[in-house]
């Protein structure tokens, strides 16, 4: 049931149509941007109404407007943990893992991907509260990196620039 919810998140905040989807959703819809993180909150009607939100970095291909990645963090209920999604290319190697580190010098965490769709590959692991206080207290330049189907080494910048800010953010949502 999990991944149907978390499923549901998604095809929201990746901008896909849902059907009945109209003008009145778009104008339910709030945007705050925080360095290079976005809080986006997406109100949908009952029952029961619910606001869902997320912080997210999108990073796109180099020269062009194409997105190549997407992270995000959501809290699904407030009882709830935070979870940190990435979507990335569906030309992901299964025998190897997403790795996500604050900086060079950081073994970072690593994480197996979840499942693919045709608007991506996604990973998706519940946040730790050291990995909170890791991702606030970034200060350089973090990645993460996979193999690609093929086996070349793919590595996608990761900015912490605005982070704490957005994830308090998040957390009075």
């Amino acid at each position: 049931m999990r991944e149907v919810g978390s499923l549901r998140v998604w095809l929201l905040v990746v901008g896909l149509s849902l059907p009945g989807a109209g003008k009145a959703a778009a104008q339910q819809s709030t945007t705050a941007t925080y360095g290079d993180w976005v809080l986006q909150c997406q109100n949908t009607a009952g029952p029961p109404p619910q606001k869902i939100c997320d912080i997210a970095q999108v990073t796109e291909v180099q020269g062009k407007n194409i997105p190549l990645s997407r992270a995000a963090i959501t809290r699904p209920a407030k009882a709830q943990p935070f979870r940190f999604s990435v979507q990335v290319p569906v030309n992901v190697s299964f025998r190897t893992n997403l790795r996500v580190q604050v900086s060079a010098s950081d073994p970072g965490l690593t994480v197996p991907f979840d499942h693919c769709l045709p608007v991506g590959c996604f990973a998706e692991f519940e946040l730790k509260e050291d990995v909170i206080r890791k991702f606030i207290s970034a200060t350089a330049a973090g990645k993460m990196t996979f193999k690609s189907a093929n086996g070349q080494d793919v590595a996608i910048p990761l900015s912490f620039k605005g982070f704490p800010q957005a994830f308090n953010a998040l957390g009075q949502e």
